[in-house]
């Protein structure tokens, strides 16, 4: 009786020494693995995968699925605020002119995006920026491009009064608009309780809506444990994009984003579309050029790419990082801390030998998350 125990410990010190050989394979030579030995290596939960290449000072989580926010129960005062929020956020009354909403620039069958590489706005004026996605809008990451609203209820009156979005020169005006349609102040008190219409009502109601646009991905599915939710070259891309694609420096845990700011390279410097990003909201020298790490949960779905949306397609992006960023700054003769640093991209950005093949797999990984 005593020889069955021996050999099933045995046989379970086997497969533990083979796993261990098939990580330490995947860290050192991930393409020569075959698929159903890469397979193996992600079989079991994230922290017995192969190490992450991160950089020494990254605090590096590690990916994980997200846990969605509960949607609020049928009658509650909660679910009345979140469907109030939806109807504000189809309504072009929100708007100066009557003709901007919304989900003019934030459609949810475009991702949360608009699919335009910078959004139209009052008048039709092109804004500077790229729509971002909304999927993560409500997880804690700081909000626009340059991260300038803490908040949902503080993003929210941001395009309400920006002369080109919906270009309202004094927000007062927006709650008698929308009081005057007498199917909102009954709306309103199931929502917040009596009182008048009010800005501060508005934004939270918003907000309340935009907390709830998350839905889970194949990618959270494997995550939990459903192994054949990749498939093999999605699979490799996961792979590359926690190591030799360095992906990961910036992408990770549950949001897929170090909720940090970085210079790409993208600044476009003392050119026809300079951004400074981040610096105009702090005004500090070593922010100029900085943009927000954006969550890449439902990614596919937000095409076009980057703060001024300039790449239309995921694998654009990724030979772009494969190219060590972006230099679009035009420095003046004597450039000073900021052009300086408008035109020094972050250290995380590094050239990266990666093959077609490699680009195919990380874009369908992409395509998951």
């Amino acid at each position: 009786m005593s020889a069955r125990p021996t050999a099933g410990k045995a046989l379970r010190l086997g497969l533990l020494f083979a796993a261990a050989g098939l990580a330490l394979v995947a860290m050192t030579a991930p393409l020569r693995l075959a698929p159903e030995d890469l397979r193996a290596v992600y079989a079991g939960p994230p922290e017995t995968w192969p190490a992450p290449e991160i950089d020494p000072g990254v605090a590096y989580v590690e990916l994980a699925p997200r846990s969605l926010p509960p949607r609020p129960a049928p009658g509650s005062a909660a679910e009345a605020r979140r469907a109030l929020g939806e109807r504000l956020f189809a309504d072009p009354v929100l708007s100066a002119s009557g003709q901007i909403a919304c989900d003019s620039c934030h459609n949810r069958r475009l991702g949360w995006g608009d699919g335009l590489p910078r959004s139209l706005g009052h008048g039709r004026q092109e804004g500077p920026r790229n729509a971002p996605a909304l999927f993560a809008a409500g997880a804690g990451l700081p909000l626009f491009w340059d991260g300038r609203a803490a908040t949902l209820e503080a993003q929210a009156l941001g395009p309400m009064a920006n002369p080109v979005e919906m270009a309202n020169a004094d927000l007062g005006t927006i709650p008698p608009r929308i009081a005057a349609d007498p199917a909102y102040p009954p709306l309103f008190e199931a929502a917040f309780g009596p009182g008048p219409v009010t800005l501060d009502r508005i934004a939270a109601a918003l907000a309340a809506f935009q907390t709830h646009l998350d839905r889970p991905t194949r990618f959270d599915r494997f995550l939990a444990g459903d192994s054949r939710a990749l498939g093999d070259l999605e699979l490799r891309g996961l792979h590359l994009f926690r190591t030799r694609a360095r992906c990961a420096n910036c992408h990770f845990g549950p949001l897929l984003s170090d909720g940090a700011f970085h210079d790409l390279g993208l600044s476009f410097l003392g050119r026809g579309r300079e951004d400074l990003g981040r610096y105009a909201v702090t005004g500090l020298p070593e922010d100029a050029g900085r943009f927000r790490t954006p969550s890449l949960r439902h990614v596919a779905r937000s095409a076009p790419y980057m703060h001024n949306g300039i790449f239309p397609h995921l694998p654009g992006v990724i030979r772009f990082y494969a190219g060590g960023g972006g230099a679009s700054a035009r420095l003046p003769a004597a450039p000073g801390p900021v052009e300086t640093s408008a035109a020094t991209p972050s250290p995380l950005i590094r050239r990266l030998d990666l093959s077609p093949d490699d680009i195919e797999a990380l874009a369908a990984f992409l395509e998951a998350i």
